[in-house]
């Protein structure tokens, strides 16, 4: 399922985000970065986020995934999006997007990118674009779907200077469809 998120997820979202990048970035980034890495400060950050009215969407796994009768299922995931300035080369910018290693390949992803997407649609983004550090492993993902290698670039990760890619979707319409199998 994916939902809107609520002030209340800023935690499972801070868990989710501080496990991906532990677990996408281990052997890229500098171990003292991830290592570093704080739940708290993710926590109020993305609550912030919320907050003020950004697009955060989060995913959780059916109710029969549930651990114990009675328990919320948990967040697998989460997603960021923002409206870009005139300019550039997008009009809006999927910011995060992470799944736990244990709930990919389920459909979480597209879902969540899909959302964000269709909230930008309705701002009046006709294309959008994700950054994405040129080694990590799941860039495939952007591609298969549709996501066009648009530019290079790079970003400053722990003091040290990352490449990057950034995929494009234009128009945005090709994630904004409604999902298949």
């Amino acid at each position: 399922m994916i939902r809107p998120a609520v002030p209340s997820d800023g935690a499972a979202i801070a868990a989710v985000h501080v496990a991906a990048w532990r677990s996408a970035y281990a052997g890229l980034l500098p171990d003292w970065t991830l290592t570093e890495l704080s739940a708290r400060r993710q926590e109020a950050y993305y609550g912030r986020v919320i907050r003020s009215g950004g697009i955060v969407h989060v995913a959780q796994p059916p109710d029969d995934a549930r651990e114990e009768e009675g328990d919320a299922p948990p967040v697998v995931g989460f997603v960021t999006a923002s409206r870009l300035p005139s300019g550039a080369i997008a009009d809006g910018e999927i910011e995060t997007l992470y799944v736990l290693d244990d709930w990919r390949e389920q459909g979480f992803g597209r879902g969540l990118i899909r959302a964000a997407a269709v909230d930008l649609a309705a701002l009046g983004c006709r294309s959008v674009l994700v950054w994405v550090l040129s080694g990590n492993p799941s860039r495939w993902f952007y591609e298969r779907l549709g996501g066009v290698r648009s530019i290079e670039g790079s970003v400053s990760v722990g003091g040290r200077l990352q490449p990057q890619t950034a995929f494009v979707w234009n128009p945005i319409d090709r994630l904004t469809a409604p999902l298949t199998e």
